[in-house]
């Protein structure tokens, strides 16, 4: 058997007969319980926070997207759609058309983006799940389907078919202007739902038909600003986004969920670092208690060193006891830091006891990988602690005895 091991559970089983290093240790072992417990929830609940957020952003986004790199829209020809057509792993793809309006209704006026769409979003987004109030729009038909924020900034409900909101955009174009209707160009359309999503695509977003988008923007029968697709289950991903490429050219740029999110992953992941370190600084404050364990467990046992360096203990042996001795309490501290953490994480999940609102339990998600994150932490921090508590044995201290 190990030998350093082997005194090291006798160690830890034992009580010192010095009550103050039995109270220091119950600390470190406390602080160590708490501090990986703390870090597990933590991640635990940006977790929660990341699957949230990201889960209301997925309603309307496609598993890919085509966009131009150079101005605002491009042609796709007839045999660039047959072509799209038969590349294996697209289950559907739409076109989009995009711009910035100013919506008018009763008096009232709210800058927005009109999304036209043509019959085949519905299958490559769930935009017809979260419409509470009305429905979605027929092809081809001058109608729109807004946002909860825009609903209430306009005073718009849905299928009042007595009243139709106004999209206005600035006409392109050189020259001096005589009329407004030399400078605007305005379609009429009757508002037939109200979304719900969050905040920021609740303001953003009135939905048309894109038969529609091309009346107001003067657009060609085939021209577009940008192309969404849903893929196969088993699609491979890369290799799509490679032929869709070929076949629409140099100019065009095919992103996935991910990319067309890159600014929420930026937020939710340097948010979700900065907490790590900070509660890393935690357990780095804890583990200085591990530290001062050890070294009064050495200065206590001193007698007991000298004896096992007698009967032939070598120097590096008898550090090896309390380098084990702090790894061991890292480990059976992190261990039960976990189980504490994934208890109430699973209270949550099961019986949802913190609320943010009445009706929304705040969100917290398990995964593995911050079961791993936590004791691979704790297990680096704890090593280089026990080290430094146990390189204050020398061979002067285990002689003197």
């Amino acid at each position: 058997m190990n030998f350093p091991l082997y005194i090291v559970k006798r160690y830890l089983r034992s009580k010192s007969s010095n009550n103050a290093i039995n109270f220091i240790t119950i600390i470190a072992m406390v602080g160590i319980v708490l501090g990986s417990a703390s870090l597990f929830i933590v991640l635990s609940g940006f977790a929660g926070l990341r699957e949230f957020t990201l889960e209301f952003t997925s309603i309307i986004d496609p598993d890919l997207k085509a966009e131009i790199t150079v101005g605002k829209s491009f042609t796709l020809s007839p045999q660039q759609a047959e072509d799209l057509k038969n590349i294996e792993g697209i289950a559907s793809f739409s076109k989009i058309i995009e711009e910035r309006v100013i919506a008018t209704f009763d008096g009232n006026n709210h800058p927005a983006y009109v999304k036209g769409v043509d019959q085949n979003f519905s299958e490559i987004t769930k935009i017809e799940s979260v419409i509470p109030i009305g429905g979605w729009i027929y092809p081809d038909t001058p109608q729109s389907v807004v946002g909860w924020t825009i609903s209430s900034y306009l005073n718009v409900g849905a299928n009042d078919y007595g009243k139709s909101m106004t999209l206005s955009v600035p006409k392109p174009g050189k020259g001096q202007i005589t009329s407004q209707n030399q400078a605007i160009n305005q379609v009429k359309v009757v508002n037939v739902g109200i979304y719900d999503i969050n905040e920021e695509l609740n303001n953003k977003y009135i939905f048309t038909s894109l038969e529609t988008a091309k009346e107001l923007l003067n657009y060609d029968n085939n021209q577009i600003t940008s192309i969404e697709f849903k893929l196969n289950e088993n699609a491979d991903e890369d290799t799509v986004k490679n032929k869709i490429a070929s076949v629409l050219g140099p100019n065009i740029l095919v992103k996935n969920k991910d990319q067309l999110n890159d600014a929420i992953y930026k937020m939710l992941n340097t948010e979700n670092l900065a907490v790590y370190l900070i509660f890393t600084l935690v357990l780095i404050i804890a583990l200085f208690n591990i530290i001062g364990t050890i070294i009064m467990a050495i200065l206590d046992k001193k007698k007991t060193l000298n004896t096992l360096y007698n009967l032939g203990a070598s120097v590096k042996d008898i550090r090896k006891i309390f380098l084990y001795q702090g790894i061991l309490m890292t480990l059976i501290g992190g261990i039960i830091g976990l189980i504490i953490g994934y208890t109430l994480v699973q209270l949550q999940l099961s019986f949802k006891l913190i609320m943010i609102t009445p009706v929304l339990p705040y969100p917290v998600a398990l995964q593995f990988k911050n079961f791993v994150i936590v004791m691979l932490t704790l297990m680096v921090l704890g090593v280089i602690a026990s080290k430094i508590a146990a390189s204050r044995i020398n061979r002067n201290l285990v002689k003197t005895g």
